[in-house]
């Protein structure tokens, strides 16, 4: 064997199709893209589009809400915070936000952390965040711990309205 008798096993290499090269090449001419209109053109792309009709997404009804100002909490359990203290990841100290993302249990939503109550907690643990279950808050007390809430931004009072005063009824003039 030389190095000019080396080639590829027959079929492994096959030539592109070269299109709109004459009708010899069985895509001259309009070049596979069928004839005339729209579609026949370059860059085209009609998603949805259904001759005129009224397109069957525009037809259906829209459907739910996405509220613009729901707030969106990192989610806490009880027993993920027992996990990382019999793991040693957590301290058993106050425990706070930063103390958590240090931890790796929560990765630090910009509303805070919300601690809800699956599984138990051994450890007597001060805990602050941003908002609390009851049945967490419970299960920490029964800990013998405590869970810190920020305070509740007390509502801006409201003046009552003062009554209104009954217009005094004119005197009917006597005849």
């Amino acid at each position: 064997m030389r190095l000019n008798e080396i080639s590829d096993n027959p079929g492994a290499r096959q030539a592109r199709l070269r299109i709109g090269r004459g009708i010899g090449s069985t895509k001259g001419k309009t070049g596979g893209r069928g004839v005339k209109g729209q579609k026949a053109r370059t860059g085209v792309r009609i998603k949805g589009f259904e001759g005129g009709q009224m397109p069957l997404h525009r037809r259906l009804p829209k459907r739910g809400f996405k509220n613009p100002s729901r707030v969106i909490y990192d989610v806490l359990n009880l027993d993920r915070i027992q996990a990382a203290l019999d793991a040693g990841r957590l301290a058993a100290g106050p425990v706070d936000v930063e103390s958590l993302k240090a931890a790796g249990l929560v990765r630090g939503a910009a509303a805070g952390v919300r601690l809800l109550g699956r599984g138990e907690i051994k450890a007597a643990l001060t805990i602050e965040v941003a908002g609390a279950s009851k049945s967490a808050v419970a299960a920490v007390e029964k800990a013998g711990g405590k869970v810190v809430l920020p305070a509740a931004a007390a509502a801006p009072e409201v003046p009552e309205k003062q009554a209104r005063k009954p217009k005094a009824k004119k005197p009917a003039a006597e005849e």
